[in-house]
Order: structure tokens, then sequence, then C-alpha cells
């Protein structure tokens, strides 16, 4: 079986430029392909761990990933799936974040002995001639079929700005700068990204007189469509200082039935005869492929050891087993004690704020191990603590320690 079938069968293959010829090139030969990281923020989100999966397979079959470090692209910022124009973010701030991918990237691709390589596009873009790339690059582009992709006509009604409109030619001449430099020959990406990766494909046929291909995978969604890895903390980071491993661990843990089977397909290297096992499990026994899965992809981001720790305060929490040491623990001062429990609660930002606080105890949704909190302006005493430790829950799941410094 090729790579290409196996990114088939296990559901990320969404669009390709020329099918057969894909096919055929993977099956024969080692190629050299790419995937862009733009820096947007301080860490990888499980959004981009979709397209390192993608390069782990590919790379397993012998082929050669570039991970490109988007410096450059980040100073304009990709219009692709956004209502509004992206944040502008500072010289520093990028190259802080690139900085930060690098590493996260070292846990998931092999970069020894030349079989990866990591790129920044900042060394080729910065320093480009404004004039001297329109004369070059920007003749081959036609805006009338630029005006036709979809990341630039979902942005026409709210207004795209000139800025943004250079992102298509900037992230073309990557494609084309990879191909002079390393003979990268494919560019993968988000199914968001078709438009971009046809625009540098067709700039190399034109420019160097030779074919590019391109690949897109499927981004990640739940069965309804709605945008996979949102927490009410914001995005499912891969750092385990914005996410904790338990808190990662806890959200594949708990994602609909329907999500099961797509997800042990990309984002673990389970079989595909076991993850179709697992997802054709119902009612209660679907949560074994839950506990699987959950455990599978915390492995393979936080590694093996806290992955165990994360599947033990589950344990502690929900089978009454375990060890609590390892569910989300937060200290508070002695002094404290006798304080309002939102106070406290606020202090150690397992709340964000009291309103948020007052909320949650309105609605039912705060407790003391099992037992309700319904009144805001509830005294935490010491009586109600073992053994210097408290549970605190928000909602049905979200557990929380605190505990006495």
């Amino acid at each position: 079986m090729s790579v290409l079938d196996i990114l088939k069968e296990r559901g990320f293959v969404q669009q390709l430029t020329h099918e057969d010829e894909i096919a055929e090139l993977l099956a024969k030969e080692k190629i050299t392909f790419y995937i862009g990281f733009d820096p947007t923020a301080d860490s990888l989100h499980v959004g981009h761990f979709l397209g390192m999966m993608v390069m782990a397979h590919m790379q397993q079959a012998g082929h050669r990933p570039i991970c490109l470090i988007g410096g450059g692209t980040a100073m304009v910022g990709d219009p692709s799936g956004k209502a509004d124009m992206r944040k502008m973010l500072t010289i520093e701030d990028i190259q802080h974040n690139g900085e930060r991918f690098k590493k996260q990237m070292q846990r998931f691709i092999d970069f020894s002995d030349g079989k990866a390589l990591m790129l920044n596009n900042a060394e080729w873009l910065l320093d480009l001639n404004y004039v001297e790339f329109l004369r070059d690059i920007g003749v081959h582009f036609s805006v009338n079929r630029m005006l036709t992709a979809e990341c630039f006509k979902q942005r026409m009604d709210k207004g795209l700005s000139f800025l943004e409109f250079n992102y298509m030619l900037m992230q073309g001449y990557d494609f084309l700068e990879l191909n002079r430099r390393c003979n990268c020959i494919m560019q993968m990406g988000g199914d968001d990204q078709w438009s971009n990766i046809l625009a540098g494909a067709d700039l190399i046929r034109r420019k160097e007189s030779k074919p590019a291909y391109g690949l897109t995978f499927t981004l990640l969604t739940t069965s309804d469509g709605r945008k996979m890895g949102k927490t009410e903390k914001g995005a499912l980071w891969l750092d385990a200082a914005k996410t904790s491993p338990y808190d990662f661990y806890q959200y594949w843990r708990n994602i609909d039935d329907a999500d099961v089977e797509k997800c042990l397909a990309l984002l673990t290297f389970l079989p595909m005869e076991e993850v179709r096992r697992l997802g054709g499990l119902k009612d209660k026994e679907i949560n074994i492929a839950k506990q699987i899965l959950a455990y599978e992809v915390t492995k393979l981001i936080h590694g093996p050891d806290e992955a165990d720790k994360a599947k033990q305060a589950a344990e502690a929490l929900f089978g009454g087993a375990g060890n609590l040491e390892n569910v989300p623990t937060v200290s508070f001062s002695a002094e404290m004690i006798g304080s309002k429990l939102l106070d406290v609660l606020t202090s150690t930002k397992i709340i964000p704020s009291k309103s948020e606080g007052r909320r949650l105890v309105q609605q039912g949704g705060l407790y003391i191990g099992d037992a309700k909190v319904s009144d805001p302006d509830f005294i935490l005493s010491a009586d109600l603590f073992e053994n210097n430790s408290l549970l605190i829950r928000k909602g049905k799941k979200n557990y929380h320690r605190i505990i006495i410094e």
C-alpha cells in the first residue's frame, strides 16, 4: 500500500492537483514536500498537529518533509478562513513564536541526517525588492482569477486589505524558492489553502517549465461541521503550559461518539483494522474507544509519562481508582481560609472572574466534590479540606484540586 493509499484510507486527503501523477510519483520515487506554519501564536495547536501527522506518514514512507516557518508570511497574515484581518504582530513576537514552533515540531518529525528540513521564509521574503518582485512574480498572477479564490471571495463583503491580497503571491513564491533550493515538488496544507497551493504550483510551471504538485488534507471538524479543538479556555494547544496534559486528555475523552473513529484514524498510528473495530463500539462500550483515543493522542503530544498521569487522574475522578495527585492542582495561601469561595477560585484562576463565578453558581454548575454550591457568597472553611485537599468541579467533568500552601 502506497503512502497516498494510507492517507486516503485514514481520511486525510481532500483535493489533489494531479491525482494519477501524484499516485505514481509517491509510489515510485522519494520526493521532497513542504507544509507551512505561520507563527501567529507562541504554540502550535491541534489543527497544526493534523499537518504533522501527514508529515509523519510521508516521512515513514521515505519522503523528505520541509517544515516551513512563516516568519515572513506572518508579517502579512493569511486571509484564508478568516472573517476579519488578522492582528498585526511585531517582528520580535514572530521570531519568538517561530522558535517555539521549532522546539515542538522536533517531537514529531525526525530531523536527523537530513531526513527533514526546517526553514524560515523570512530568509528570502524580508529582503525582497518590491518592484523587482512585482515584475518577476506578480506578472504571473491574474487579479481576476485571484478574486475567484475562496480565501478572497468570503472577505470581499467586509473588505480585503491590499496587504492581505499579497499573501497568495508570497506563498506562491515560497513554493518556487523551495523548488529551486531543495527540489521541493509538492506543497501540502489544510483544505483552506487550496487556492494558495494551486498558485504556487502554477508559478513553478510558468517560471521553471517543470511540474509541481499540491495536496490538501481535511480540516479537523466534528461530525456536524464545527471546528474541532476549541475549549472553554480557547484553542487546544500542544504546549503543556497553555493546555495541561490532563485537560488535553479530557478533551479527547469527552468528544462526541460520532467523531471517535475519525479522530482515531487521523490522530493516532493505530492500524485501521483496530480503528474500525473501536469506532464500531456502541453505547457504553464506546467509552473504551475514547479512553484509547485520549491516551494515544496525549502520548504523541506529551509523551507516555504524562499520558499515564492524565489517565490515572481521570480514573481517580471518574472511576473511583487512581491517583488524585495527577488531577490539575493549584495552591493558595492559608490566609485565604475564611474568604469567599469565588474569591479563592478567582485568585487561583480556576474561574476567570467573579461575575463568571456567580453565573456558574446561578446555573448550578459549581460543586465542592459532589455537593452543589448554591450561594455565590459561600465561605471556604478549613473543615471542608481533607488531607489539605479540596476537589472543585465546574459543570459535569471539569475538575480542579485546590490545596493550602
